[in-house]
């Protein structure tokens, strides 16, 4: 009666569902086989007397149908079966009993037409109709800002509000004046200047922004384990759908909505979506209920997909989350307050030239362009008083426009963006925009030893049954009795998996890099046979490796046998201080006393010296009488961890990565400290070590160089930050090991990088200034707390990242040496002109002119070095050290000071020296400005090199960008006269002003031979008026 409910419930759900036509022949099919199975059941139920009869006429009309139906890639009919509504009702409401009137997981596995060992079909049509009923698994985001938001923000400066505000009156005032045709080129070229401005600026960072986007939407592609058509497989997140099988493991991100079939131990951390910290046990009896966004705590399972996409809780709660990247790392903060406090200076020498020029001209003292004097008292018609004042108001403004280093943050922007998108190609992925800069005053580098340091790609070289080495696996040298017990153990005792795409085809293993390995071994070499093993075996208990452990424990037995196996595999010294006997190779039981236990100490020694992991397996026999059960059929206890047998000692190679010697070298001339932190044995680690580099072949195990995590974990606090600066290596660390190592190397001064894989180096990753996770081995939860993903989990990536990051650091540092040189002369120039003849020789045209090429094209010329050899010849920056060095402020001033002296002497004697007019004269004034600007671009390349043009070649951006500058100051000078209120200069003035502006590379040259305090300059100035008070 129970079926006839569920094929009644199944029919008239199915009538309901709107079909497209191809589809109805479904629905006929489908009408057809529930009506024949209902009749069968109520003439069952209903006329019991006549049974016999009933069922010898009933069996002339079968109860199913064979159908050949051509549906021309429609959707598959047994997912329309599915009420989609309820099966997302279900995992939202954590629904056991609308669960059980489904039929249970099995069920909704079969209704999906997911079978629970293989997975879907996962050819490209069955992918796309379940994607057509059920949804892709995607979310709608939020659409990104337009340009005209940008510019919008542009326009929200007060400054430039106020010169529009001037531009307009001017442009009112002069087109009352001298009509259209004349009065609308002082107001109307500022307007353009200003617009000219913020529409290059506001579309530098609507790029910048579209390019975060593409990093943040390349980070949130996060690749999932599946199961389809037999085969494991690792697929993007967003291509998970409805029916698949997920692989879940300990730091993975639960993908989408499901139910749980099968797994051990398996906990999840469901706090980003209901805030619970405590971590929620998932089994298949009273929870089987998976929860997008939810992380993997413990233990390890598969699920079966029920919903995707906008059809979870996690999918509706991203839709509406706002992922604008309004991030400030502390170099912008730092920027912050330069760029206000030379605003500050800015706007008061501003104001002193306003006040200087509106007196000079009411009093008299300023003359027009016929040198007849401007202001005559009430003579003076009131359209030309206010014009007047709005002009010199313009030039005021104009100067704090100039004063204020607006390109100090877009320079900070472009050269963060160009460094994201280079560090992408060169396999470093950034996540949070500080690390960049972060990274550039790294002291010390904490690495993982495997799949960083070393190739991740082991396999299995030497293999010891008893204390006898195990070369020639073809002769029968190994008990059958011991090879059954090492199947169970190596095939059983597993996260990883095996496929065989057909009889006779190699198999294909998953997993880590040690479970292949050992999966490889066992199947090759000791003729395992995985299918086989998993049909006659029941597993009845999992403890799963985790990092702090190191080992992992299997309880199970054979089919139709009462005796319980228990197996662990694991860290090789770790396994054998648990074991009491052990086997030889004729699978006799010797006890273990302490000669023997040393002699397999030694063993596990010399493995570890030749640069091997050291895996050992043990085993123990009980009965199920001797296991404790709780109430709902579990095992109580604890896989048992005393009294075990030793099976055999494997050993696994993984070679160290090419070039990661000559990396860690390179990280040792820059200044920068590498400790390699790593779960193997000291011996193990030690060997590695020497290998990378890290340690010189003649230092021991037991100097202060190397040391074991449990010792560093027992120092006391004042030892501990002793010996912290020496200690190259930790050996046997757990993640509570490597985060003590970062906490007191912060404590001590340091900027510390972290790389880490596991869900359990979170803190250290955290704590650290830099968290590095690895994009291969590293689980979601690793990478969510790191501030870089290294792709290729390779070292040698990681010194690229160091590298990148002190090229920012060092980027920005050229760019602000080139703006305030900028700053500096223009202020001067401004005021002194200002005090002295009562006018300023830049325009406000001009300077915003200006204001572009330094704040813009400087920016993306300068910000877009890349790095060079010489950056990592140096120490590293760390904490304290000033933005502005010493080198930096000498070279300034030295440039500052010539192009003041230049511009003022022109301003004074300009005239007379070359015997040109007063317009002609500013006309130099404003070109020499200007070229002395592109020289000194040069100039900036080499903070300390004296050969500015090294690698300029290189640098195609840079050599385009002062080429566009010089074509648009020639248009700006000979084309734009009105405009730019500039006179045509001839051939002879424009050499005179090329030789003053090319000046400033000998005088670069000479000043970089004058050495300077390495005390920060600003210090003396501190110490000198702390000394007066």
């Amino acid at each position: 009666m129970y079926h006839s409910k569920v094929q009644f419930s199944l029919l008239e759900l199915f009538t309901t569902l709107r079909l497209s036509i191809p589809q109805k022949r479904w629905r006929r099919a489908f009408v057809g086989i529930c009506s024949s199975r209902i009749m069968v059941s109520l003439a069952k139920d209903v006329i019991a007397k006549r049974k016999d009869q009933l069922l010898s006429a009933f069996s002339r009309s079968p109860s199913y149908t064979i159908l050949d139906i051509n549906s021309n890639g429609d959707v598959s009919s047994s997912c329309c079966r599915v009420d989609n509504r309820g099966l997302i009702k279900i995992i939202k409401e954590k629904n056991p009993d609308l669960l059980r009137q489904q039929g249970g997981v099995q069920a909704v596995a079969a209704a999906l037409e997911t079978d629970v060992e293989n997975g879907i079909l996962g050819d490209a049509e069955d992918v796309a109709s379940r994607r057509n009923i059920f949804g892709s698994n995607t979310y709608p985001k939020k659409p990104p800002k337009s340009l005209f938001h940008f510019v919008f923000e542009a326009f929200k400066d007060t400054i430039i509000l106020i010169l529009l505000g001037c531009a307009l009156l001017s442009l009112g005032f002069g087109i009352r004046e001298n009509g259209w045709k004349d009065g609308w080129y002082d107001g109307g070229s500022i307007i353009i200047a200003v617009f000219i401005v913020v529409g290059v600026s506001a579309f530098s960072n609507f790029r910048q922004s579209r390019q975060f986007q593409k990093l943040s939407s390349i980070s949130d592609n996060i690749q999932i384990d599946v199961i389809r058509g037999g085969r494991r497989l690792q697929i993007s997140i967003f291509d998970i759908v409805v029916g698949d099988i997920v692989c879940l493991k300990i730091g993975d991100q639960i993908p989408a909505d499901g139910l749980f079939l099968d797994g051990h131990s398996l906990q999840v951390d469901e706090s980003s979506m209901t805030g619970e910290s405590d971590h929620v046990e998932v089994d298949g009896s009273r929870n089987p209920f998976l929860i997008s966004g939810a992380k993997v705590a413990d233990g390890y399972g598969r699920m079966l997909v029920t919903s995707v996409g906008m059809n979870t809780a996690w999918g509706e709660m991203m839709s509406s989350i706002n992922r604008d990247n309004n991030e400030r790392t502390p170099l912008q903060e730092r920027l912050d307050k330069l760029t206000l406090s030379i605003g500050k200076v800015g706007l008061a020498v501003a104001f002193l030239v306003l006040v200087v020029l509106l007196v000079r001209y009411f009093t008299g003292n300023t003359e027009d362009e016929n040198g007849n004097q401007e202001f005559n008292g009430s003579k003076t018609k009131i359209n030309d008083v206010i014009n007047a004042v709005v002009s010199i108001i313009s030039d005021a403004v104009t100067i704090v426009v100039v004063a204020i280093p607006e390109g100090l943050p877009l320079a900070v922007t472009l050269t963060l963006a160009y460094s994201m998108k280079r560090m992408m190609v060169d396999q470093a992925m950034v996540r949070k925009l500080m690390a960049c800069e972060t990274m550039g005053s790294a002291t010390t580098i904490c690495t993982d030893k495997t799949g960083t340091l070393t190739m991740n790609q082991m396999t299995v070289t030497e293999f010891w049954l008893g204390q006898d080495a195990i070369s020639d696996y073809a002769s029968p040298t190994i008990s059958s009795v011991i090879l059954d017990l090492l199947h169970q153990g190596a095939g059983l005792n597993s996260t990883g998996a095996v496929y065989k795409p057909h009889s006779g085809a190699l198999p294909e293993f998953s997993g880590s890099p040690t479970e292949k390995a050992i999966l490889s071994w066992a199947l090759l070499k000791l003729k395992m046979d995985i299918e086989e093993l998993k049909k006659t075996s029941t597993v009845l208990q999992v403890e799963a490796f985790n990092s702090e452990k190191k080992r992992s424990g299997l309880l199970m037995k054979k089919n139709g046998e009462r005796l319980i196996h228990i197996h662990w595999k694991g860290a090789a010294e770790m396994i054998l201080a648990m074991c009491s006997s052990f086997y030889d190779k004729n699978g006799s039981l010797k006890f273990m006393d302490e000669n023997e236990r040393k002699k397999f100490e030694l063993i596990i020694q010399n493995m570890a010296a030749n640069s091997l992991r050291c895996v050992a397996f043990a085993h123990k026999e009980t009965t199920e009488e001797g296991l404790d059960y709780k109430e709902d059929g579990k095992i109580h206890e604890k896989v048992s961890e005393e009294g075990l047998t030793l099976l055999g000692l494997v050993g696994l190679k993984d070679p160290c990565r090419p070039g990661v010697k000559k990396a860690v070298e390179a990280c040792r001339d820059a200044g920068v400290q590498i400790k390699m932190i790593t779960g193997d044995n000291i011996f193990t680690a030690r060997a590695i070590a020497i290998e990378c580099g890290i340690l010189k072949p003649n230092q021991v195990a037991d100097n202060e160089e190397v040391v074991e995590g449990v010792e560093f974990r027992n120092y006391t606090p004042e030892r501990r930050m002793e010996r912290v600066d020496k200690i190259c290596v930790m050996a046997r660390s757990s993640p509570f090991d490597k985060l003590l190592m970062v906490q007191c190397l912060k404590q001590k001064g340091h900027v510390v990088a972290v790389t880490g894989d596991g869900t359990n180096d979170a803190p250290a990753l955290k704590e650290a200034d830099i968290g590095l996770s690895m994009g291969i081995q590293g689980t979601e939860v690793a990478k969510e707390s790191s501030d870089i993903v290294i792709l290729d989990d390779n070292f040698a990536s990681v010194v690229t990242v160091l590298r990148w990051g002190r090229c920012v650091y060092n980027n920005i540092q050229k760019f602000i040496q080139f703006q305030l040189t900028v700053n500096v002369a223009a202020l001067v120039i401004n005021f002194v002109a200002a005090i002295s003849a009562g006018e300023v020789p830049l325009t406000a045209v001009q300077l915003l002119w200006v204001n572009l090429i330094m704040d813009t094209l400087g920016a993306l010329a300068l910000a877009t070095e890349r790095p060079t050899k010489e950056l990592m010849e140096k120490p590293p920056v760390g904490r304290t050290e000033p933005l502005i060095t010493n080198i930096m402020w000498r070279n300034l001033m030295a440039q500052a000071l010539y192009q003041i002296s230049v511009l003022l002497t022109l301003q004074f004697r300009g005239e007379s020296i070359f015997s040109v007019d007063q317009k002609v004269n500013d006309t130099l004034i404003f070109n020499t400005f200007v070229l002395c600007q592109v020289f000194n671009e040069f100039n900036s390349r080499k903070l300390e090199k004296k050969n500015v043009f090294q690698g300029i070649q290189k640098n195609k951006l840079f050599i385009g960008i002062v080429g566009i500058t010089i074509i648009l100051q020639v248009v700006m000078v000979e084309f734009l006269k009105r405009f730019a209120d500039t006179e045509r200069l001839n051939w002879s003035e424009w050499g005179v002003c090329i030789v003053l502006a090319a000046i400033s590379w000998p005088i670069g040259w000479v000043v970089k031979w004058i050495p300077v305090p390495e005390k920060p300059f600003l210090s003396f100035l501190k110490w000198q008026s702390y000394r007066n008070k």
